[in-house]
């Protein structure tokens, strides 16, 4: 199956992307509001995407992030043929290739890109250059102790695993199927889901850097036709992050 056919293969049936999508983002805010409802009257000033030195709040930070994935699973299963036939889920070696190249861009271009912005905007806007691109920033971490590191693990695994696959399932996958199947050229597709995934993180100062990433990432989207190509390079993008959390100890 040459590349043309592998991407005509992974929109059909992608006319019920845009209802996964939307119930993607739907949850991801629900489950924000729920735990922002629950949480801040025992942890004053409670932000549930931002990562917190308590134990398993570590990891129901991220608990929204994992929703995002739920509604490209959901309609996967009842509408579609299933993760790796809808959105080519199982990686080849042409993926881990594309992924790792495209993952090594979006560094180099969050790397640049926040740089720019320091220079323009000083150091009062975002002088993490290396940062998180799932939603939320990764912050301090101090005071944690031997007990906590189970929980600084899970958050890597989380990072480095977790959220590439769900959010590649939401942007890369449904969003991305979803627009194919109407038509769309490829490269107004690569745009918009660069700047739908730079708008979800709700960093307006990291808007342009996590636009730059997202075309990083997007582009192992459009030249493999592969969700799983993306999926590698958002983890990869991911890596240094994930490490900053021991780092930040």
């Amino acid at each position: 199956m040459d590349d043309g056919q592998a991407r005509e293969r992974l929109v059909l049936g992608a006319h019920w992307g845009f209802v996964a999508f939307f119930a993607g983002i739907a949850g991801y805010h629900l489950v924000t509001l729920v735990m922002s409802f629950l949480m801040s009257g025992r942890f004053g000033g409670y932000d549930p995407l931002e990562l917190r030195d308590v134990g398993p709040l570590l990891i129901l930070a991220f608990l929204p992030t994992l929703v995002l994935g739920l509604g490209p699973v959901v309609g996967s299963h009842v509408w579609g043929q299933g993760l790796r036939a809808d959105f080519g889920l199982k990686p080849t070696w042409r993926d881990v290739r594309i992924g790792l190249a495209c993952g090594a861009a979006a560094l180099a271009a969050g790397y640049l890109l926040n740089l720019l912005l320091l220079a323009v905007y000083g150091t009062d806007s975002d002088d993490r250059t290396f940062s998180d691109v799932s939603p939320g920033p990764i912050t301090e971490l101090s005071g944690t102790t031997e007990g906590d590191t189970i929980w600084l693990v899970l958050a890597a695994v989380i990072v480095v695993l977790a959220a590439p696959v769900t959010e590649e399932l939401l942007f890369r996958g449904t969003l991305w199927n979803a627009m194919g199947f109407h038509r769309l050229p490829s490269w107004v597709i690569l745009l918009v889901t660069a700047l739908v995934f730079a708008q979800l993180h709700g960093e307006a100062a990291r808007t342009i850097a996590l636009f730059g990433q997202g075309i990083a990432i997007g582009l192992a989207r459009y030249l493999s036709g592969r969700v799983s190509a993306s999926v590698i390079a958002h983890a990869a993008n991911n890596l240094p992050p994930a490490v900053l959390l021991f780092a930040a100890r």
